[in-house]
């Protein structure tokens, strides 16, 4: 058998040319496979970078201190931070500037690392002393507790002791007098009396501070009208119409006092009645009594 040496020559070449594109084709889809596989890892890569920043930047947002300094500090990391993050998010996804980032990324956390032991410190601090705060506040409220209270029974004693240093009085009686032929004798009928004489008795007191006492006497006749009007003293916003004054020496012993009030001539014959007596020291009533006269 006669083979052309052309045609096989044909043969061989063609083989030649299956077999290459056969060899290419199997390379093409193997680096195609690689290269896939190498940008979906650059992918993730980026997505898990990204992921970490933005969970940094809420850390950041979840943190509030009043130090102005590592506030100052936060806020500077907090933007640097996020600066990064846009600049990852813009870009294609490459080894090498991937491999920048995650140093970048690794910075940053070495950063935090330092700034939030710092924080976490200052919380520690800041509890105690709102801690202590507190303790001081509740110290000093019991203490104002104690002061108001002492306070209060301070008071209390200086009013019991200004009450028990009152001047007082007790024993009060009244009785009408007529003249009969230049003498005084008692007497129940209106048409009668001419003046009523009014008795009582200071009581012994070492509280109150001796010397001169004003007294005054005032006695209503039935119709309401004072008896003996003598006008009206006043004492700051009050006043007080009376029919007598009486000063006493008192030296802080028990001391009778009695005073003879004569009707004036245009208030007798005095009307029949009841005719009411009070005593006061001033502006203060120290008691009373009362005359019925017929």
């Amino acid at each position: 058998m006669i083979v052309n040496p052309q045609s096989f020559n044909y043969r061989l070449i063609i083989g030649s040319l299956i077999v290459a594109v056969a060899v290419l084709t199997v390379y093409s889809f193997t680096s195609y496979q690689s290269i896939r596989a190498h940008q979906q890892f650059l992918e993730q890569e980026k997505k898990l970078v990204e992921s970490e920043l933005s969970q940094m930047i809420t850390r950041y947002d979840d943190v509030s201190i009043s130090n102005d300094l590592i506030s100052s500090q936060l806020e500077d990391a907090k933007r640097k931070t996020q600066y990064t993050l846009d600049s990852l998010k813009t870009l294609r996804s490459d080894l090498t500037l991937l491999s920048k980032f995650r140093q970048q990324l690794f910075n940053i956390k070495l950063k935090n690392k330092t700034l939030f032991k710092t924080i976490d410190s200052l919380g520690d601090a800041n509890k105690g002393l709102e801690k202590e705060k507190l303790l001081a506040y509740n110290e000093l409220k019991k203490q104002q507790r104690a002061n108001f209270s002492l306070l209060k029974q301070n008071e209390n004693l200086e009013r019991n002791i200004e009450k028990g240093a009152l001047l007082t009085a007790n024993s009060f009686h009244a009785k009408g007098f007529e003249k009969f032929f230049g003498a005084k004798r008692s007497s129940h009928k209106a048409k009668r009396v001419q003046s009523i004489e009014v008795c009582f008795t200071l009581a012994e007191n070492s509280l109150t501070e001796a010397g001169e006492k004003e007294l005054y006497i005032q006695i209503l006749n039935p119709r309401n009208n004072v008896v003996a009007d003598k006008g009206a003293i006043n004492f700051g916003n009050t006043s007080l119409i009376y029919s007598a004054k009486k000063i006493i020496n008192y030296n802080n012993k028990v001391a009778e006092v009695c005073l003879d009030i004569k009707a004036d001539i245009d208030e007798q014959p005095l009307v029949s009645g009841t005719y009411y007596i009070s005593i006061f020291h001033k502006d203060r009533k120290l008691g009373s009594t009362q005359v019925k006269l017929k």
